[in-house]
């Protein structure tokens, strides 16, 4: 089992995003997803530094994909992703509007966003080129299990979400706009302001979800600390860890050495709970009753 670092789902400084790839060089995970997977009027603001992190990931043996937006909506949108067929990497679908515009046969990779939930999905997927599938992270342990397997009679390698807050749902409307009173054509970039998006209260004051322009995605840290043996014997190759404003570079050495063995799930819990947003952690997709759940036991 290795680790791959998925698309930042979050809008930083092209600074910020500068430093962070020339981190994520010297990381332990063999491969990385770079691009904008949430909202295309970010792209103009940080597309100039994807040739060089291409450049310093590719130097240091990592694998490089890009992804595709989350949801194609706009002609200039269908644009950016025909020409993403041409760079010469692999492309992450995580909108299968996409397939239309790659060749058949060739090789892609499937993200966490796409609804992979059956095998025939994965047969699917895998006779029109994939290589690599990430599943959604809502599955139980017994139906990633199932998928896992279908994964490997197909030649597919398969991916679960081990790190990072959950990609709920997208949106043709911008919530978090919303929230500053301001219409999505006119946003003025405010989910700019919430490096790890904008948390989300009920009424009555409990914590819910958070947003991140069109995106929802939970407020609790989801981890698959606690399931690593679990998800290996049920044939899962790779954790997916998403990218996060704080220590970053730590949690994915904690999760490297989690994986190797040289560590235990108590001690990245703790390392997890100082650097995730608000600190809350949740596994409960893959084995509790609801998701947003946690429980610090292996699943057996």
């Amino acid at each position: 089992m290795d680790l791959t670092i998925g698309a930042n789902q979050f809008f930083w400084p092209a600074e910020t995003v500068r430093d962070f790839y020339a981190r994520m060089a010297q990381s332990a995970a063999p491969r990385v997803v770079l691009g904008e997977l949430v909202c295309s009027k970010r792209l103009p603001f940080w597309e100039n530094e994807i040739p060089a992190a291409i450049e310093a990931l590719q130097a240091a043996g990592k694998q490089v994909a890009l992804t595709t937006l989350a949801l194609i909506t706009l002609k200039r949108e269908r644009k950016l992703t025909a020409e993403l067929m041409d760079m010469g990497l692999p492309v992450e679908i995580n909108d299968l509007s996409a397939l239309q515009l790659l060749s058949e046969g060739r090789e892609f990779w499937v993200g966490p966003l796409v609804n992979v939930y059956n095998t025939g999905t994965v047969q699917f997927l895998a006779r029109r080129g994939a290589t690599r599938i990430c599943l959604p992270p809502e599955l139980p342990l017994e139906s990633v299990a199932v998928l896992a397997q279908a994964g490997r009679d197909c030649g597919v390698a398969v991916e679960v979400w081990g790190h990072g807050r959950l990609p709920l749902a997208v949106s043709g409307r911008c919530y978090h706009a919303r929230l500053h009173d301001r219409a999505k054509d006119s946003c003025q970039f405010v989910c700019g302001e919430d490096p790890d998006g904008r948390d989300v209260e009920t009424l009555d004051g409990e914590p819910f979800l958070t947003v991140n322009g069109i995106q929802t995605l939970s407020q609790s840290t989801a981890t698959a600390a606690w399931h690593i043996e679990a998800l290996r014997e049920a044939g899962v190759s790779t954790l997916r860890l998403a990218p996060q404003s704080r220590d970053f570079p730590e949690v994915v050495a904690g999760y490297a050495a989690l994986v190797a063995g040289q560590t235990t799930p108590d001690a990245l819990t703790d390392t997890l709970r100082g650097s995730a947003p608000l600190g809350r952690l949740s596994n409960g997709f893959l084995t509790g009753p609801c998701g947003a759940d946690f429980r610090e036991t292996a699943a057996g």
